[in-house]
């Protein structure tokens, strides 16, 4: 291997380069010259961002241990766009809470070394890779939950997301270990190679499943998702809605059909099960919830289920569903998450009650919600109605009619609760409506990039075909 061949793991180098950036800031800076820091952290990341959207070669380094080609660049695209975001929503948090504090560049580090697990996982070319990407990924998210430690509820949501995630990564790695002893290796083109339907790898496989069923929190791996979502910050909590989640529904759907296609008869029928009961249960315990932060969590919960739709076809057509599909839930899902942040920043208020009359006092805010809670249920002609219909042409072109009924009567419940908030910030009038507030500049550029990406994707759906043709040229 030659340096020229390093070239391939452009945005991995990047990425470390721009943590070592934020250790030098950490030592060389005083606690007043730290007030800068959010904004030049931001300006890297965007150019970091940008950057890895120019071509890159497919190719192979370390003995097939990391791959890369065009379709893995844009999940890691898709994840970079939805970190951007996260950023500038989190800039007004971040100053209000820990400028000035020793803490405040550990927000930034544990943020970007998450991300960079995430990268490794994608590219990941054996269980070694996989793994150390994995555990990358979770460990400073769990960190990140339990940030604001005077607070017991985040602390409570840290503990609760480490032991969660101990008991997933071990059930995971038990599954690997099943798997490695069938297959006789850890590469994934040996282990398919070497893979046979019998019951040693049957059981690894669904160990194996069950691991990463925790990170997209699919039922019944998902009693954790509401505790931490209210309890962490909810920049952290948008974090793992869109980001976390999204990764683990990228490398789940690559592993099914690079590495388990012997498997497809079972893995669908698993597939069918869990989408089933993700939508409905998500959904039904979404419309008790009077809390902002645990309601936005069962709809990401029911949001996870919908995507398995667009995995059972086993096909890049279905992976480009999903990924359409994870790039407008990235928009909608934060829209809602920033509103959410800004009126908690202000008021301290997270509650669904607290929204009544939000229109006369905030319009610009409401219109926001509205527009993103239309495109989580799938109204048109906004981004998520095709994401949506997307998913159920892939689901409906593998024969799966009976599930994308289910889905379409999913769809109508989720309906209802979503305009339960719409009813509230426009029908409603409170005695203790909120006051009149303006929100920073990075949030309203954050929500304003995902009013516009709603809108863009719903409206020029050709990006679905540019999604189609880098998989495909993917492989």
């Amino acid at each position: 291997m030659d340096w020229q061949n390093l070239f391939l793991m452009r945005s991995e180098i990047s990425l470390a380069v721009l943590l070592l950036v934020i250790l030098m800031m950490e030592i060389a800076q005083s606690g007043k010259g730290k007030v800068h820091l959010p904004v030049v952290l931001l300006l890297l990341f965007a150019l970091h961002t940008v950057l890895a959207f120019l071509p890159l070669p497919e190719g192979q380094l370390f003995g097939g241990m990391f791959r890369t080609d065009s379709g893995l660049q844009l999940m890691k695209n898709v994840l970079n766009v939805g970190v951007l975001l996260v950023l500038l929503q989190a800039d007004a948090y971040v100053r209000s809470h820990w400028v000035g504090n020793h803490r405040m560049l550990e927000f930034y580090f544990l943020l970007f070394s998450s991300l960079l697990g995430m990268y490794f996982m994608l590219s990941a070319g054996d269980f070694l890779m996989f793994y150390l990407g994995l555990e990358l990924a979770s460990l400073p998210v769990a960190a990140l939950a339990a940030y604001e430690l005077s607070r017991q509820r985040s602390a409570e949501a840290g503990i609760k997301l480490v032991l969660s995630a101990a008991l997933a990564s071990g059930v995971l790695l038990f599954g690997i270990s099943l798997l490695y002893a069938a297959g006789g290796s850890i590469y994934f083109e040996d282990l398919l190679k070497g893979f046979s339907p019998n019951a040693l790898t049957t059981l690894g496989f669904i160990f194996f499943f069950s691991g990463l069923a925790f990170k997209i929190s699919l039922v019944p791996f998902h009693l954790w998702t509401a505790d931490v979502y209210e309890g962490a910050p909810i920049s952290i909590t948008s974090y793992l809605s869109v980001v976390s989640k999204g990764a683990a529904v990228f490398v789940l759907g690559l592993l099914l059909m690079r590495l388990f296609p012997l498997f497809a008869e079972m893995w669908r029928e698993v597939l069918v099960v869990l989408a089933i009961l993700t939508m409905s249960l998500g959904n039904l315990f979404a419309l008790r919830q009077t809390n902002m932060k645990r309601f936005l969590a069962f709809s990401s919960i029911a949001q996870a289920g919908f995507i398995l739709l667009g995995l059972l076809a086993g096909t890049p057509e279905g992976m480009t569903s999903v990924v359409y599909f994870v790039l407008i839930y990235a928009f909608s899902n934060l829209a809602a998450f920033g509103v959410v942040q800004v009126i908690a920043l202000q008021t301290g208020k997270e509650s669904m009650e607290d929204y009544e009359g939000l229109y006369r006092s905030n319009p610009r805010l409401s219109l926001v919600m509205l527009l993103a809670l239309f495109s989580l249920a799938g109204v048109p002609p906004v981004a998520g109605f095709f994401g949506k219909f997307f998913l159920f042409m892939s689901a409906a072109g593998a024969g799966y009619y009976g599930l994308v009924l289910v889905a379409v009567v999913n769809v109508v419940i989720s309906l209802y609760y979503y305009l339960l908030v719409v009813r509230a910030m426009f029908l409603r009038r409170s005695e203790r409506a909120m006051a009149t507030f303006s929100s920073d500049l990075p949030m309203r550029i954050s929500l304003v990039a995902c009013v516009g990406g709603i809108l863009f994707l719903g409206l020029y759906s050709p990006v679905y075909e540019w999604v189609l043709t880098l998989l495909h040229s993917g492989g």
